[in-house]
């Protein structure tokens, strides 16, 4: 049963629906066994009522096909009504395992691939769902959020698209970029979640001797634009704060983006303290890789990252030539997006299985009832510590 929320008081908006799009599946299936499983052991005297109406089933997640013909176009078919449901919507725009074939050719999904076939199956519900709630971990486009010139805006144009001319009620993402980019769909639901609870524990279960003190301890931002996620890490563990400054070249781009001349700490002495390097994601992994190399320069212990999305964008090989020469000790990202199976072997990494989360936020915002507690960890986190230092 859920430990985090007092016993709902609230009727269904509408009968509980999920569609787990392409690549999304095995999160689903855990979510949805959560919810399969409080709601059988839930005690309500409504239950038989008509408000209550398909509140215990074996499975909430509604089957959606998406077949190709040989052009490489698709489309999506509902195979049951979802007339009056409040539809949860789960996509992972960065899945690049699976494939379609075109014109004989095996071609990768991209963002753009996964974003057509969200819109596909909105499509298909055909305005008969009383709500659509689309959780989108990482957000389609979510770093192209600003203009510096002649550009476009593709993630606040995606929103407005989503919101404004598809009927989704409430978008839900994890970590965003910059969460700022919700000001596109000002009066539509936005919720930007944080796993740093989720992290912490998963800390706490892999390195059984880690100290969560000021003399032992310290977190570091990479760069100067995650220091408000790093604020919030060192505040809750009362630990103190550093960061990296990056230098760029502003005089030409390289693979989208101007090339990083050098990163500068500002901080406190880490000279025989453990570092946990806290950022929104892993691309390519050079920039973290960069900041553990200075950081142990600066007499670092152990090294442990953690992000929200490993994507890897350049392979694992630098990663294991970090951790087989005691750069890095550690990796732990959520298992929000694709993890590819040579990931998951590798002793290094770690993942934070946010599943259970996902399940209560789609548990209480399908009673209509505030998310405010589970959007804010700071208790849980305060209360996992002491049991942890207990021991």
């Amino acid at each position: 049963m859920p430990d985090l929320m007092d016993e709902f008081s609230t009727i269904p908006y509408g009968t509980l629906g999920i569609i787990g799009l392409p690549g999304c599946e095995e999160l689903c299936k855990k979510v949805d066994k959560y919810l399969v499983t409080w709601r059988e052991e839930r005690e309500n005297e409504h239950k038989s009522t008509i408000a209550f109406s398909g509140y215990q089933r074996d499975s909430y997640i509604i089957n959606v096909n998406f077949p190709r013909f040989g052009t490489g176009e698709g489309k999506a078919v509902i195979t049951q009504s979802v007339r009056g449901y409040d539809i949860f919507i789960v996509t992972d725009m960065f899945n690049h395992g699976l494939t379609y074939e075109m014109y004989g050719q095996t071609i990768p999904m991209s963002p753009d691939g996964h974003y057509a076939n969200l819109k596909r199956a909105i499509s298909a519900i055909g305005g008969k769902a009383h709500r659509i709630t689309v959780i989108m971990p990482m957000l389609y486009e979510g770093r192209q959020h600003k203009r510096s010139g002649r550009e476009s805006l593709d993630c606040a144009i995606a929103l407005q698209e989503l919101c404004l001319n598809m009927g989704v009620d409430n978008i839900i993402t994890f970590d965003a970029h910059d969460a700022r980019v919700q000001n596109a769909i000002p009066l539509k639901g936005f919720e930007n979640v944080q796993p740093a609870y989720q992290m912490i524990k998963a800390l706490t279960r892999n390195v059984p001797d880690l100290k969560f003190n000021r003399d032992h301890l310290m977190v570091i931002s990479p760069d100067e634009g995650g220091m408000s996620r790093c604020i919030y890490y060192s505040t809750v563990l009362g630990i103190e704060l550093g960061m990296f400054y990056k230098r760029r070249d502003y005089s030409r781009v390289v693979n989208g983006r101007n090339p990083i001349l050098e990163h500068e700490f500002l901080g406190d002495n880490v000279e025989g303290k453990d570092v946990i390097i806290v950022d929104d994601m892993i691309s390519s992994g050079d920039s973290m890789i960069e900041v553990a190399k200075k950081l142990k320069e600066l007499k670092a212990n152990r090294i442990f990252i953690c992000t929200c999305f490993g994507l890897f964008c350049n392979g694992l090989e630098e990663f294991d030539t970090a951790y087989e020469s005691g750069i890095i000790n550690g990796v732990f990202t959520t298992n929000l997006v694709y993890r590819t199976p040579e990931l998951l072997e590798r002793k290094w990494y770690h993942e934070v299985d946010m599943s259970k989360y996902t399940a209560y936020i789609i548990d209480t915002l399908n009673h209509d009832m505030s998310v405010s507690k589970l959007l804010n960890p700071a208790d849980r986190i305060q209360a996992l510590l002491t049991k942890y230092n207990a021991k």
